[in-house]
């Protein structure tokens, strides 16, 4: 059936239709890329799954296919030996979800229920449960890693904990002090390019010494890493890289 008959017969806008109710980009695709077929026994053989689908859907219910979607590109990634990120591994894990629903919805039928058609779809189905579970665990969001991924991620992340204290205390310790105090807008602690500062009076600026990271809009304001801490912060921002390097390996 070439192109021109299907133009006439709005061939197109069925597959439109059929795509509407695809569960993913790539059902969706599949969907469209449908041409008529003239085999006899393909056609029958479709038909019976059409049938058998219809048949343990009324059995058992509807069956969700949120969360399938294409997991290609990262699968290449990996065949070369390249890291995933967090995301493209909450995109496997939520694909695995996904395997591990539809396994459970052909396992839900009564026992008498003989093999159907889609008795081997299912069977190929595997949810890689382990690496499901796994992915749960170390992975708490795209820009959250848990601690325990990797026990060199958690030494990390402690040492980023006790050089926090550090800082803050030594700080701390400055705002508390009254001299200090007076050359401060504010008594507060400020982040400014991952570094530790405080919100100096511009005419202040030689009383704390120090580098200067940023100012406010009018200028009247200096955020100044206090020499005191500039070693504790560079230390501070080795294990923030060594943070980020590590949740990505991990």
């Amino acid at each position: 059936m070439n192109e021109k008959v299907l133009k006439t017969l709005e061939y197109n806008k069925i597959l439109n239709q059929l795509s509407e109710y695809a569960c993913s980009p790539e059902a969706k695709k599949r969907c469209l890329a449908l041409r008529p077929i003239t085999d006899k026994a393909q056609i029958e053989q479709l038909q019976l799954q059409t049938k058998d689908a219809l048949s343990r859907l009324f059995r058992c219910g509807n069956l969700s296919f949120s969360g399938v979607h294409s997991v290609n590109d990262s699968l290449k990634r990996l065949e070369i030996g390249a890291s995933l990120s967090a995301a493209e591994l909450l995109s496997i894990c939520s694909l695995l979800e996904a395997a591990k629903r539809v396994k459970a919805f052909s396992r839900s039928e009564k026992e008498e229920v003989p093999d159907d058609s889609l008795t081997g779809f299912f069977t190929e189905i595997e949810p890689l449960t382990p690496l499901y579970d796994e992915i749960k665990r170390c992975i708490l969001a795209e820009d959250e890693i848990a601690d325990d991924a990797s026990s060199t991620l958690r030494s990390i992340r402690r040492s980023m904990r006790g050089m926090n204290d550090r800082i803050r205390a030594q700080m701390n310790n400055m705002i508390n002090n009254s001299t200090t105090r007076s050359y401060l807008q504010d008594a507060v602690i400020t982040m400014r390019d991952g570094r530790y500062c405080l919100p100096v009076k511009a005419e202040a600026k030689s009383q704390i010494p120090g580098m200067v990271h940023d100012q406010s809009s009018s200028g009247s304001t200096l955020f100044i890493e206090p020499m005191a801490v500039v070693n504790l912060n560079n230390e501070y921002k080795e294990l923030l890289l060594k943070e980020k390097t590590k949740s990505k390996k991990s």
